[in-house]
């Protein structure tokens, strides 16, 4: 299955840092598991007759190589995160109105709610909706064939 250029909304476009952050932060989650893992070797039973034994080192080496590569990886998807967030963020600034540029960075690069944008923007929540609208509209207009970004 071939992946093809979606052509993707403003709102879906711009969505898609919210959602490479909590992939980040999920990823982090698991690592820090993997490390919990790592640290807990278990215990030996010396009450059974040993017969053959597995060193514990290679199981410990074989988790310290997996939570090295997963590290390495999360680093990489924190990387593209970053580059998409600068992307973004040169794409709001291009729509050069203050409102649109305010209401899009707090709502999608900060991922703050309306409600919050409008509080600290001192401004009623219906305008801030209105605007929000619009300045949807104004990048879709001035960004054409939006895609995904990884």
């Amino acid at each position: 299955m071939s992946k093809e250029k979606k052509s993707l909304s403003a709102k879906q476009y711009l969505s898609q840092l919210e959602f490479i952050d909590e992939q980040i932060n999920q990823d982090l989650e698991r690592l820090e598991q993997m490390k919990a893992d790592a640290y807990s070797t278990g215990g030996i039973d010396y009450s059974r007759e040993r017969v053959q034994t597995s060193p514990v080192g290679d199981k410990l080496c074989s988790d310290v190589s997996r939570y090295i590569a997963f590290n390495e990886q999360i680093n990489a998807e924190i990387d593209r995160f970053v580059d998409a967030k600068e992307q973004i963020i040169r794409e709001i600034r291009e729509l050069h109105n203050i409102y649109y540029v305010q209401i899009l960075f707090k709502v999608y690069v900060q991922f703050k709610s309306l409600k919050a944008a409008s509080q600290e923007m001192k401004r009623s929540y219906n305008f801030v909706l209105d605007v929000h609208k619009k300045a949807l509209a104004a990048f879709e207009e001035t960004h054409e064939n939006l895609t995904y970004l990884c």
